[in-house]
Parts: C-alpha cells; sequence; structure tokens
C-alpha cells in the first residue's frame, strides 16, 4: 500500500472520529434545545393529533363515554346553518381586513419613513394599541362603538349623519368588528413595513429621480416590487391571525340577548373559532369542536399554499 493511500486513509479515520470537544458542543446544544423540543410536542403536537382523534367521536365534555362517528361530525358541520354562516363571517372578516389594513399600514409606513415633526411620538401613538390587552380594548370599543353615547356616533352626527346601530344591527356587526380590528393591529404591520423600506437600498430613488421619475411612478415601479417580500410576510401573518379571529367579537357583543355567546345580532359577528368555543365550553360538544378546528386547520394549509404559489409570480427577493 502506497504512503498516499495510507495518508488519505488516516485523514479519512479523522474526519470519522468526533472529538470529545465536538461530543460536548452537541450534548449541551441537545440540552439547550431539548426543552423547546419537549414544549413543542407536548402542548402543540400532541394537543393537535388529539384533535384529529376527538373529532372522530361524538364526544361530550360531561357525563357520557364517547361514542364513534367516523365522518359524523364532518358531515355533520355542512349541514349546520350556524356553521356555515360562521365561516362566511370569517372569510367576509378576513377580507376586510387584508383589503383595508395592510394598505392602511403600507400608507402609514411611507408617511413616517420620512423625517417630520413629531414623527416619533406619531409611529409610538399608533403602535400602542398593538401592545394594549385585547380585552381592555374591546370593552373600551363596545363604549365607542354605543348607539346612544358612543364616541364615534358623536364625530358621525357632526357631520350630519344619524346614529348608526354598530352592535345592534347585523348589517353593521362585521364592519364594526373590522373597524376595530384594524385600529388594533394598524401599528404592527406599519412597524414591519418601515422596516422594510429602510432595506431598500437608496441608490434606486437617486436613480429615479435623475430621471425625472414622479413620487407615484418611484412608488409602483421601486418600493412595491422590492418591498413584496414584507408585503407577503405580512399578508400572511394578517390573514393566519384573521381566521383565528375570537376575543374581539366574544367580548365586543357580549351582553343583552346574545349574552355571553359572542355572536352579535343574528349571528351576524359568529366566527369559525367563537362557534367552535360556544360547542366545546358552553354546550360540551367537544367532538364536535373538534371537527370545526380541523376544518379551520385545513382552511388555513389551502389558503396559505395558495398564497406561496402564487408569491413566485409577484415577490421578487433580489434586490
Amino acid at each position: 500500500m502506497s504512503a498516499d493511500v495510507l495518508v488519505d486513509n488516516t485523514l479519512l479515520l479523522k474526519k470519522r472520529v468526533i472529538s470529545p470537544r465536538k461530543r460536548m458542543e452537541v450534548m449541551w446544544g441537545f440540552i439547550f434545545v431539548g426543552p423547546v423540543i419537549l414544549g413543542i410536542l407536548i402542548f402543540m403536537a400532541f394537543p393537535t393529533l388529539y384533535g384529529f382523534y376527538i373529532s372522530t367521536f361524538k364526544w361530550v365534555i360531561i357525563g357520557r363515554n364517547p361514542e364513534f362517528l367516523g365522518l359524523g361530525n364532518y358531515i355533520r358541520m355542512f349541514n349546520d346553518f350556524d356553521f356555515l354562516k360562521a365561516v362566511k363571517n370569517t372569510f367576509v372578516y378576513v377580507i376586510g381586513i387584508l383589503l383595508f389594513s395592510v394598505p392602511l399600514s403600507l400608507l402609514l409606513a411611507n408617511l413616517f419613513n420620512r423625517k417630520m415633526l413629531f414623527g416619533e411620538l406619531l409611529k409610538i401613538t399608533y403602535y400602542l394599541p398593538v401592545v394594549t390587552m385585547m380585552v381592555g380594548v374591546s370593552m373600551v370599543w363596545r363604549w365607542v362603538l354605543s348607539t346612544e353615547y358612543g364616541i364615534l356616533n358623536y364625530f358621525l352626527g357632526i357631520f350630519g349623519m344619524e346614529n348608526i346601530p354598530w352592535l345592534n344591527d347585523p348589517k353593521w356587526s362585521m364592519p364594526a368588528l373590522i373597524i376595530m380590528s384594524i385600529w388594533k393591529g394598524v401599528g404592527f404591520n406599519m412597524v414591519l413595513f418601515i422596516a422594510g423600506l429602510k432595506n431598500i437600498p437608496s441608490m434606486y430613488y437617486e436613480a429615479a429621480d435623475i430621471d425625472g421619475a414622479s413620487p407615484f411612478r418611484k412608488f409602483i415601479r421601486i418600493t412595491l416590487p422590492l418591498l413584496s417580500p414584507t408585503t407577503l410576510f405580512i399578508s400572511l401573518t394578517t390573514m393566519m391571525n384573521s381566521f383565528q379571529i375570537f376575543a374581539q367579537a366574544k367580548i365586543l357583543f357580549a351582553g343583552g340577548a346574545e349574552e355571553v355567546s359572542g355572536t352579535g345580532p343574528d349571528n351576524a359577528a359568529n366566527t369559525i373559532v367563537v362557534y367552535l368555543y360556544n360547542n366545546a365550553f358552553k354546550w360540551g360538544n367537544a367532538g364536535y369542536a373538534a371537527a370545526q378546528a380541523v376544518f379551520l386547520f385545513i382552511i388555513l394549509i389551502i389558503v396559505t399554499s395558495i398564497q406561496m404559489n402564487l408569491q413566485k409570480r409577484w415577490v421578487h427577493y433580489d434586490v
């Protein structure tokens, strides 16, 4: 055997042998990552799989043994008028949030991305609702949207408009919910857009200025394409959070004829998660509620997959 072959074999053995220091690094890596992985398995993976299991049973929380139904709960869902209305309401809410919240956040980000008087103070003001508890925000907005003494109707009255029954009329319930949610979350998306705007190299705008491009053309040709990865992230997170709307509807419409159901007049603000919660913890139908949770999970997977496939057409990662 030649000397070159012996040298090569020796180097190969050295590569295969893991040094004690390397083993120690791997061990400490597992020690630090282990609790996180264990937490994910216990509090996320197991409940998710168990939810799939429960959804195949007639599972009443108290007083009865589970009865296997197979796809019975899923068949029941698509024959349940209240559930179908909750699905419709949820999609209307998601579309409303995406159509108004994301563009408004982008508009505010462009406004605050330049030097202006009291700019930092205004940024903080817009961001304050984000760090405010949803329960407190919803309680305040119940007063803001009140038909009799709400401040919103007061300002509308200044312009000669009649009081709008935001919380008592089915056709105004969803707009009221969307308005409050936009106010609550627009500051968070604004901050993300500002971060994205600051990452756009200034040389593109300088070249556009030399060519005499208008501010609108620079926004369309430079800002929007280079901001598309941020826009995709914000759209995805906003959409997923909107599909899971719960606290706003539950608290904003609690009381009155609906008591604690939080579904609004004529179920106009009933969403998937609100209906799911009522089935599980108010009426005790855990199996049926689990089937609704699985349905929501599948909807999120489908809509997210569609967005991820479409992003190839409009998202530009190269700067």
